[in-house]
Parts: C-alpha cells; structure tokens; sequence
C-alpha cells in the first residue's frame, strides 16, 4: 500500500516536470496525422473520432486511437488499443510497447478527449510527441495547447468548435 503511494508521488512528479520544460511551438502546419486519447470510462464511442477524422482531411490510416481504463476489466472494442494503471510504472516510465509507440509517434495534433482527473491519462497527454495538443476543459492547463470548453456527451459541438478554431490557425482548409 505504502508502495503505491510512493508510486503515484513519483508519477505526479515526473508529469510536473515535463509539463515545466514543455516548448508550445504553435505554427501553420496543416493537420495530416491525428492521436487521440480518450477516458473508455466516460465515452466509449470511437466512430465519433473517425466522423472527425474525416472532417479534418485525415486518411484513415493517420488515425490513431487509444483508450485508457481505471479498471482492468475493460474489454477491449473496437480500439486501436487500450491501456490501464499497470502499463505505468515509476517516474511514469511506460511498460507496453504499443503505448510507448503511440506516444512517440509525432502526430500532427493530438485530442485528449477526457475529463476524469486521472494521473495516467495527463501523463499520456504531457508524454506524446503531437506537435499540437487539443483537450477539453481539465483541471491542468498546460497540458494542451487548445482547449475547448464543453461538455464531454455535446460531442457535435466539440467538433465544430475545433474546425472553426483550426480554421483560424491554418490548421486546416476550410472547404
């Protein structure tokens, strides 16, 4: 028990410390590649991201998805990939190697689409190598580079608030 304790301090601490050194590089460059986290807990819809996807000019294959659980017994659906509390190790070092594939995948922008305050899911966010990191309202604001204010089931709004935002960055092409 104490161990765990112990654990999550490490974790907490690496994640402050990457979100201190964290360079916001925001240019014109088109969105080509997208990475997306969701909570599977809080939404567990992935034809949702693949609709936005699609909106957004990205090919299929450029699509990544990975989904994070509290609990173990999560089944997996039709996730590229679902990771849960014991793929993290101390000073959030990252046990899986699809995980730690995904996130050094540098993706043109990267969608944190969660509102749980969970310590692994700000890891995932701070550790990717996106060059443009999106989110919902979250209790950090470093994580992200945008943030949109909405409510995690108005999903529709959520989109056409990142198209109409991206649009003003020359993110995208408004066609």
């Amino acid at each position: 028990m104490i161990l765990k304790v112990f654990k999550e301090k490490s974790k907490k601490k690496y994640l402050n410390k990457m979100l201190s050194i964290r360079n916001i590089n925001v240019s014109e460059h088109k969105i080509k590649s997208l990475g997306v986290i969701i909570h599977i807990d809080e939404i567990d819809d992935f034809e949702l991201f693949r609709g936005l996807s699609k909106e957004l000019n990205v090919l299929p294959k450029d699509l990544k998805v990975i989904a994070y659980s509290s609990s173990d017994k999560k089944e997996q659906n039709s996730w590229d990939a679902c990771f849960f509390n014991k793929d993290f190790g101390w000073n959030g070092t990252i046990k899986n190697i699809e995980l730690k594939t995904f996130l050094d995948t540098e993706f043109d922008a990267l969608i944190s689409y969660y509102t749980q305050d969970e310590l692994e899911l700000k890891l995932l966010t701070a550790l990717s190598h996106a060059k443009f990191k999106i989110g919902i309202l979250q209790t950090d604001f470093r994580l992200n580079d945008l943030i949109i204010k909405t409510n995690l089931k108005e999903f529709n709004v959520f989109k056409k608030e990142l198209i109409k935002y991206l649009t003003i960055l020359k993110k995208i092409k408004n066609e």
